[in-house]
């Protein structure tokens, strides 16, 4: 039983041996393991023997094996005689810097930061990763001037603390002002440290202070890119790049460096003038285009070099704004009455003269202020002080040009190109104004008077010659009427001749015809009427004769026909006997003209051949015959 039992417990003890073997080989052979992705913080509870039993005063950290945190971590990997009694073990994380990070440093043990310095300086240490080199070599407590950048490192942060931080980017178009935190101080009569080479842009701020760097105002800046900069140590200010437009150049004043010597010479003592890179106005400017300048170390003076346009007058200015402060010019004539007026002048300042005129004046608007303005506005007040008013007015150009040429011996002695002086508007005073109009008016009226008096007269001979250029008119008119009269009336003759040759052509014509007509009736009638043939024979004969007589002129066309109408007549009475013939043409009128054989009123009287009134009706009776007669024409016989 008792050996069945005692088989149980080694089964036992061999199980919890299996399940806490880390802890009994930590108990019992000090057995630490360090996974890969960590390291060992050490510290030592006590010392049995062989080493210091306590840190020196002010000391934290142990390198030479004293009690405390020690300096020396655990690698990854497995580790012996660690006793858990007497050191405890802390697993901590790599320490990692992100891409585009930089870590600073900050040391809780080493030497003493020197009086007046801020960061600790650099010692070989592998990257801070080495906690006993940098004890021993000298290391300080305190920020640290160097820094991790990215990567994993084994850093003991029982000294150290690191703390992620930024690089420093420098946009595009953009400089950084640098102000270093640390360093030598500046030297008396400066106000920015001295220009140092070989720190790399400030990223290695050891070789910057080793170089004899100071703090402050630095007068090197950075350009676009990124650094890996220490911000404990480097404070950097973004401003845009110094522009110089077109038209223009770019006058440095720099109020840092050695005391230069004035290169100008001996005539020009208004300022010193200087060599680039020291103190004061430099000699050089700069063309257009932009410039990486400390705005806190030097100023550029952007000076115009196109023809400069100042107007003195209140209601126009310039889009360089030099004129701003300008207004209209009040000047008193001689004469006491007080007048406005507008001048503008042109200027041009010589680029390799630009210097001077910044040593002279400081800026384009002292220019203006101190010289332009006093110099034109005082010309035109003494100026008019010469002259009334109106001879002002009247001799505006003689005095442009007067004006002209004594601003341009003015401004040539402060190195500025006069190039025009234009006087713009004049504006006198009202009351002057007033009479100068009305007497104005008044001469122009009698100017009006004396040409309308003459064009009165003009248009008086203009009438006169056009009335004889009428009458003219009028006689060759008449001429020509007289003319064409006569020629109307040779006309109208001819006209008359043609048409009387005419009609007796056409009467002979018409003779020829109607007796041949009338021979064809007769014949006809002879055939017709065996018992009016004699008497058609004879009409016949008549008619042919009255043809034959149509042909003369239109009386003996008249004459003939009643001839030949009487012979016709003569002819059938005598073919027919007077009583027949009679009878038969009163009987034919009456069947033609339709005639009232009893009258509606009769007149009665004795019936004797003496009797007035039958011989009345008998004349009203061949009166009515006749008319008929005349109406129908000779056909109708």
């Amino acid at each position: 039983m008792t050996t069945i039992i005692s088989g149980y417990a080694w089964l036992g003890l061999l199980l919890l041996c299996v399940v806490f073997y880390k802890f009994v080989l930590r108990v019992f052979f000090g057995m630490v393991i360090v996974p890969e992705n960590k390291i060992g913080l050490v510290t030592k509870k006590f010392v049995l023997f062989g080493a210091e039993k306590s840190l020196p005063d002010g000391r934290i950290i142990a390198t030479k094996g004293e009690a405390g945190y020690q300096a020396k971590t655990l690698a990854p990997g497995l580790y012996w005689m660690m006793w858990i009694w007497q050191y405890s073990v802390d697993m901590t994380e790599f320490t990692v810097i992100p891409e585009g990070k930089i870590g600073l440093v900050l040391s809780k043990d080493g030497k003493e930061i020197q009086t007046g310095r801020i960061l600790a300086r650099k010692v070989d240490s592998d990257n801070f990763q080495d906690a006993t080199a940098f004890l021993d070599n000298g290391g300080q407590k305190g920020r640290q001037t160097a820094f991790i950048t990215t990567g994993s490192y084994r850093i003991n942060t029982f000294l150290f603390e690191i703390v992620i931080a930024d690089q420093v980017k420098i946009y595009e178009n953009m400089i950084g002002i640098v102000t270093a935190l640390d360093g030598d101080p500046i030297p008396i009569g400066q106000i920015a440290g001295k220009f140092v080479e070989g720190h790399n842009n400030f990223q290695d701020f050891d070789a910057f202070l080793e170089s004899g760097g100071n703090r402050g105002l630095q007068p090197h800046v950075m350009l676009a890119g990124s650094y890996y900069i220490n911000t404990w140590a480097i404070l950097i200010e973004q401003n845009p790049m110094t522009d110089v437009p077109i038209g223009y150049v770019g006058v440095v004043i720099s109020y840092i460096g050695e005391d230069g010597q004035d290169v100008t010479g001996e005539h020009f003592k208004h300022g010193n003038i200087v060599s680039k890179g020291q103190r004061g106005v430099w000699m050089e400017p700069f063309g257009p285009g932009k410039y990486a300048l400390n705005k806190y170390t030097t100023k550029l003076e952007a000076v115009p070099t196109t023809n400069l346009v100042l107007n003195w007058a209140n209601a126009r200015s310039e889009s360089h704004e030099l004129d701003k402060n300008l207004s209209t010019i009040t000047v008193r004539s001689k004469d006491g009455f007080p007048f406005n007026l507008d001048v503008a002048q042109i200027i041009h300042v010589p680029a390799n003269e630009a210097p001077k005129v910044i040593a002279r004046f400081g800026s384009m608007n002292n220019l203006v202020s101190q010289v332009l303005e006093p110099t034109i506005g005082n010309y035109f007040r003494n100026s008019a002080q010469d002259s009334d008013v109106i001879s002002f007015l009247s001799t505006r150009k003689e005095r442009q040009e007067s004006a002209k040429h004594h601003i341009k011996l003015v401004l040539d002695e402060y190195n500025v190109n006069a190039v025009d002086t234009l006087i713009g508007d004049i504006v006198p005073p009202e009351s002057l104004m007033k009479t100068l109009t009305d007497r104005k008016i008044a001469e122009e009226e009698q100017k009006t008077y004396q040409t309308q008096k003459m064009a009165q007269e003009q248009r008086q001979g203009v009438e006169k010659e056009t009335a004889i250029a009428d009458m003219q008119k009028e006689i060759v008119r008449a001429s020509q009427s007289v003319e064409i009269a006569q020629r109307t009336a040779d006309a109208t003759v001819k006209k008359a001749e043609g048409d009387a040759t005419s009609l007796k052509l056409n009467v002979n014509a018409e003779a020829e015809a109607t007796k041949m007509r009338a021979n064809a009736e007769a014949e006809a009638t002879k055939a017709r009427a065996g018992a009016q043939a004699e008497a058609t024979k004879l009409t016949a004969s008549a008619e042919a004769e009255r043809i034959s007589k149509t042909g003369l002129a239109e009386a003996e066309k008249i004459m003939a026909v009643g001839k030949s109408t009487a012979e016709a007549y003569q002819l059938q009475v005598s073919a027919m006997g007077g009583d027949n013939f009679t009878r038969y043409k009163i009987t034919e009128e009456i069947g033609r003209g339709n005639i009232k054989v009893i009258p509606d009123v009769i007149i009665s009287g004795n019936g004797g051949a003496d009797n007035p009134i039958s011989g009345i009706m008998g004349l009203k009776l061949m009166e009515m015959m006749d008319a008929r007669k005349d109406k129908t024409g000779p056909e109708m016989n």
